[in-house]
């Protein structure tokens, strides 16, 4: 551990530090860091190395500290929601956000069905498989998404905004989704395995309650508990507001956890009633500093580790490779832009929220990480979507600048 741990660290800080300079936001560099870690480079490369570093008494350990980091992580995704970025863009923000959903969901389920007979688990049923691939092409990383937007200096544009806006009501449709996948694949007292109807009724329900409970409930209580201790200063008041978080955050995800929905659920619900004040933006900040570069790299080795590209070995595997890819990027980016062409957008403000919505980053190693620990979908599948991950968000970085400067050179041409 105390080799892992460091190794793992510096090793995706390095590689977030090159991205950055190559103009790629920091995940990309971490995911891949965690790719080659794995058997796809360094267990192929040097097996007793890989054994040596990442032995197999050492992976639950890290695999623990990287969801603690992934609890967290969640959590601020939650907190970054702001509602108020809906308000005066209903329309668009509706056709876009459901448009960036559905279209690929549609053309992921298509997709799913072709793949079921070669790709689904033994015992998997088949809505699960399609529903889940289905979802997996319909995520968007909005926590990744708004590093782009400042990295390009779009946050406060209305392009960004509305991007913003978008993916928010994206991934709260895309989350509750995975939900019902978790309660198909495991429902209310049952085995697993697709279960009975009345399971996943009763998980719906449960699930409903929770959010019921956590908004109209546990975030009025929230808001007067963080008005009587904002009024504490200095240290103490901020290392209690990080013990304050950290034990919501924990409660929150045993509670959906309990009910059978995944833990990442309830991390989620927790930062999104959490009131955002000074205080809490203070010690929330705390969390991430520490979180964010130290133990969610953990939860990428994680998944890297379950990543190997040579199950992809066959010229088969790699052409359903190149068709997830291709419905992924077909699904988001055209479907997002094609949605904001309707909504009244211009052209390149169209293309550009579509390229946006087509970033899927750590948000997606997260849903896959739940399909693969479900078992709804195999190492090889896992492999093929983690591959698209990387490639989507990769690009958008890139092309959402390449749309910009285009944009800035036509209009210092119109000005000479």
């Amino acid at each position: 551990m105390l080799i892992a741990v460091p190794v793992v660290v510096l090793a995706c800080g390095a590689a977030a530090a090159v991205m950055r300079r190559l103009g790629q936001t920091a995940v990309v560099g971490e995911i891949l860091v965690g790719i080659l870690l794995g058997p796809s480079l360094l267990g192929w490369l040097w097996p007793a190395g890989s054994r040596w570093l990442l032995p197999g008494e050492v992976l639950p350990y890290l695999g623990v500290l990287g969801n603690l980091g992934l609890l967290v992580f969640m959590f601020l995704v939650g907190l970054e929601l702001d509602v108020g970025l809906l308000r005066g863009r209903g329309r668009a923000v509706v056709v876009v956000s459901q448009a960036s959903v559905w279209i690929p969901l549609g053309l992921g389920s298509l997709l799913a069905l072709a793949m079921y007979g070669s790709f689904a688990p033994e015992g998997v049923g088949r809505a699960e498989f399609v529903l889940f691939v289905a979802v997996a092409m319909s995520v968007t990383a909005f926590p990744v998404l708004a590093r782009i937007l400042k990295d390009q200096g779009l946050y406060g544009t209305p392009v960004g905004a509305l991007a913003m806006a978008c993916a928010a009501v994206a991934d709260v449709v895309a989350w509750c989704l995975l939900a019902l996948v978790v309660a198909m694949a495991h429902p209310l007292g049952g085995g697993g395995g697709g279960g009975s109807a009345w399971g996943t009724v009763g998980m719906g329900v449960l699930a409903g309650v929770f959010l019921a409970g956590m908004w109209w409930g546990v975030r009025p209580v929230l808001g007067w508990g963080v008005r009587r201790w904002g009024s504490g200063t200095g240290a103490g008041a901020g290392a209690g507001g990080v013990v304050g978080l950290c034990s919501g955050v924990c409660l929150a995800a045993y509670a959906t956890h309990a009910m059978g929905v995944h833990a990442l659920f309830g991390a989620f619900v927790f930062g999104a009633v959490v009131p955002r004040t000074a205080v809490v933006e203070q010690a929330a900040e705390r969390m991430r500093e520490f979180a964010v570069p130290v133990l969610l790299p953990l939860f990428f080795v994680g998944s890297g580790l379950k990543t190997d590209v040579g199950l992809l070995g066959g010229g088969a595997a790699w052409w359903w490779a190149g068709a997830v890819l291709v419905v992924a990027v077909a699904g988001k980016w055209g479907g997002g832009t094609g949605a904001a062409l309707l909504a009244g957008q211009p052209v390149r403000d169209a293309v550009t929220l579509g390229a946006l919505m087509n970033c899927r980053g750590v948000t997606e190693l997260v849903v896959l990480n739940v399909g693969l620990g479900l078992g709804v979908i195999g190492a090889e599948l896992f492999t093929a979507l983690v591959l698209m991950a990387l490639v989507t968000t990769a690009v958008t970085g890139p092309m959402v600048r390449a749309l910009r400067e285009r944009e800035v050179k036509e209009a210092v041409g119109l000005r000479r």
